[in-house]
């Protein structure tokens, strides 16, 4: 797929995905999902790719939906064909908000907005979110499933569909109760007001805040310390691990998974030079791809069905 509103660019293992609508403070269309989805399959393959960057081009990060189509923004059933894509800026982030789904098979909708979150949580590589700025429905919601959110110090972020007549969606109440804990959750998402970065920083929603032009600086430090000193198939692994883990009922699900992984990656080629390497003192050159595989470790697990 050729990327019209994203750009997607590898240096020093590092995959930056950046939102490139700065016209329309980068709201999101049909079409940026589709890119999104296309660039995060183009991670997993590319064994060259380490890590993964998400960011907004100019001084947002994703204003939420694009609200060309008015009020029948989230009627599924006038947007056939699709939202047209208005030509005229958005003027305030906080009008911003996310897109609903569209249309899918056999009679059924599905958001797409959590086609994108499915897909960010199945990701092999470990993905950072760079907030540069407004961050406001969907804008928030796609950096749940991401694993470590840095935010420029004047970003402004909102959960704010309920003052639009509509529902977190992106698989968000999966998500945001597992990142910030049920009752910060659920403040923000009932008041619906757009709020500061700090606050966002106060309530465990991002790691840590910087000057605007810092941010990126920060998040490529961050990837390149996970690019230079780690091995990927125990980080994908991992990541695996680590969010299958937040639905089990019971830490002997986590156990058995962690005995089949230990067992796994206990003989490869990857433990015997992480080990070697700690004992003569270099860097580690960890040779297991993992485009050859994951162990399985999470034996019968498959997300469900959308009925």
């Amino acid at each position: 797929m050729d990327f019209e509103q994203i750009s997607a660019e590898l240096a020093d293992r590092i995959l930056t995905i950046t939102l490139n609508r700065p016209e329309r403070l980068n709201a999101w269309t049909a079409r940026m999902g589709l890119e999104m989805r296309a660039a995060f399959d183009r991670a997993d393959a590319d064994d060259e790719v380490r890590a993964v960057i998400v960011t907004g081009a100019g001084r947002g990060f994703c204003a939420g939906a694009d609200l060309a189509s008015g009020g029948d923004t989230f009627d599924y059933r006038k947007r056939q064909g699709g939202a047209p894509e208005d030509t005229e800026p958005q003027a305030e982030p906080q009008e911003a908000e996310p897109q609903g789904a569209e249309p899918g098979g056999a009679g059924r909708h599905r958001d797409n907005g959590g086609e994108l979150t499915l897909r960010i949580f199945d990701s092999k590589k470990p993905v950072i979110a760079a907030i540069n700025g407004p961050a406001v429905g969907v804008g928030a919601t796609m950096t749940l499933p991401m694993d470590v959110r840095l935010a420029a110090e004047d970003a402004r972020i909102g959960f704010v569909f309920a003052r639009r007549g509509i529902i977190p969606e992106a698989c968000s109440s999966w998500f945001l109760p597992r990142v910030v804990g049920i009752s910060r959750a659920m403040e923000w998402v009932a008041t619906g007001r757009v709020f500061s970065a700090q606050e966002a920083h106060e309530g465990g929603l991002v790691r840590s805040l910087h000057p605007k032009d810092e941010l990126l600086d920060a998040a490529r430090a961050l990837a390149r310390e996970i690019a230079e000193n780690t091995a990927p198939v125990s980080v994908a692994l991992a990541r695996q691990l680590m969010w299958r883990m937040l639905g089990a009922e019971h830490p002997m699900l986590a156990h058995r998974a962690d005995s089949r992984g230990m067992a796994a990656r206990g003989r490869s080629a990857d433990a015997v030079e992480g080990v070697t390497a700690f004992l003569e003192k270099r860097p580690a050159r960890f040779p297991d791809r993992v485009s050859d595989g994951l162990p399985d470790v999470m034996p019968g697990w498959s997300a469900p069905e959308f009925q």
